[in-house]
């Protein structure tokens, strides 16, 4: 059955269509506002599976935390992001949103988000111009300024440096949650560019293993099922690298019974990866004869046209990753190859032997490019919506002076603060230390429980 989100039911861009929701606002572009019930009932659904921001949300609904703050987004917009906005909203923030991927937007919510009232600017399918415009739409607005951004790739962060960078005097602080604008905000900082405090989410433990370990395990498989109805059993799978999000896509693929090579250039998720029991290989000696390619590194240039050449026919090429950089498919689009589009985000590429590839999402990320199913939304965990939270709050109440001009990490308190909301949903009870325990270990019998130090 086609999804809701699919693209291909109107041609005209949303740009050029004038609409209101029930309330009279125009302040959104979204793909078809009529969606709207249908995305609500997908809202509700995500709502029982995200117990941790209900229960913020619960919570914190009366002292209203966020009072005051006008907050400027820039993430996937699925039915989690939505319960994350709502969420934000019920604590008192202004928002206005735009999405950080052009083909992760589910229409349908995006569609009962502006009919609640939030100025959305997202639909599936976007073009580049399209991406810019309506991140400048959410910032370039008569008598509203932002004082937080939540990001998600750092795309955002950057159009306003770009364009706009005395907002910045008015900005608390930053939220940002991804590999790719994680790495982009430490660059700033190194720079001395850096002006506001950043609170870096991507790296804060149930970010990175609820999120990129847990989360990729499951959608990796979904994600490759629904575009190629392939089968794993016996095939030769290479993963180009071993961080998070390569670990949940080795530990799934082994599961069904692939053979899987690793690419690291860490030596110490090298070493990982041969402990879990996989090759460790070089890309270039084992690309003539893989089924699969897999890139998870948030670096550029991973898979090259080379690589790219020497594979053999029928290889499926992807990207788990949040940018687009890590397979070189501008080097696909020259006179010599076709293109073919087989369905919705799956392209075989032909070389003129007849050698051809399959490449999914044209290299964006797989699994939120791919699963527009409403149920996969469902396997994605909630953590870091509750971790985006919690950081918001955490910067935007700061006492002057407690965050320079740098990265944070979520503290640690918080951290585990975000797991325990999660706990009741599996029935799990912790066990509380006494207060002898306590001080036999040196601890605050509420936590933090480790040390910063320490590795999960």
């Amino acid at each position: 059955a086609a999804s809701y989100t699919d693209s291909s039911d109107d041609e005209t861009s949303p740009r050029d269509k004038q609409q209101k929701n029930s309330k009279g606002s125009s302040d959104f572009c979204v793909k078809n506002i009529k969606q709207a019930e249908f995305g609500r009932r997908e809202i509700e659904i995500a709502e029982q599976e995200m117990p941790a921001l209900m229960a913020l949300r619960k919570r914190a609904q009366g002292e209203k935390p966020l009072a005051g703050a006008k907050i400027v987004g820039c993430t996937h917009i699925t039915a989690q992001t939505a319960v994350l906005m709502e969420t934000l909203g019920a604590l008192g923030a202004q928002c206005r949103w735009a999405a950080c991927n052009i083909y992760s937007t589910l229409n349908e919510v995006a569609a009962a988000l502006a009919e609640s009232g939030f100025p959305v600017f997202a639909w599936k399918g976007e073009s580049e111009d399209d991406f810019w415009w309506c991140i400048d739409r959410c910032v370039n607005v008569e008598g509203w300024q932002p004082n937080m951004i939540l990001d998600d790739g750092g795309d955002l962060t950057h159009w306003i440096y770009k364009k706009y960078p005395n907002m910045f005097k008015k900005i608390k602080g930053i939220v940002e949650e991804s590999v790719t604008g994680v790495h982009r905000l430490y660059q700033l900082s190194k720079a001395g560019k850096l002006c506001v405090p950043a609170m870096n989410v991507n790296d804060s433990v149930t970010k990175q293993k609820f999120d990129n370990l847990y989360c990729c395990r499951e959608s990796i498989l979904d994600g490759l099922k629904r575009t190629t109805d392939m089968m794993f059993g016996g095939k030769q799978v290479v993963v180009c690298g071993y961080g998070e999000v390569g670990k949940g896509c080795c530990a799934a693929l082994k599961a069904m019974g692939s053979i899987v090579y690793v690419t690291e250039i860490d030596p110490i998720c090298a070493l990982q990866a041969c402990m879990d029991g996989f090759r460790l290989v070089k890309l270039n000696e084992v690309i003539r004869q893989v089924d699969i390619v897999i890139t998870c590194t948030g670096n550029k240039n991973v898979v090259t046209r080379e690589h790219l050449d020497r594979m053999k026919n029928s290889c499926i090429v992807c990207n788990m990753g949040h940018s687009n950089t890590e397979i070189d498919v501008a080097s696909l689009r020259t006179p010599e190859l076709t293109w073919e589009r087989v369905r919705s985000q799956v392209d075989h590429v032909i070389w003129p032997d007849g050698k051809r590839i399959v490449l999914l999402a044209e290299g964006r990320l797989l699994n939120l490019s791919c699963s527009t199913v409403p149920t996969f939304v469902l396997s994605i965990t909630a953590t870091t919506q509750a971790s985006r939270a919690l950081a918001l709050i955490e910067l935007y109440n700061a006492p002057e002076g407690r965050y320079k001009q740098d990265v944070y990490l979520l503290p640690k308190k918080m951290d585990e603060y975000v797991a325990s909301l999660h706990l009741p949903t599996f029935d799990a009870h912790l066990t509380e230390l006494t207060d002898e325990q306590a001080k036999y270990l040196g601890l605050n019998k509420n936590g933090p429980f480790k040390p910063n130090y320490y590795r999960y």
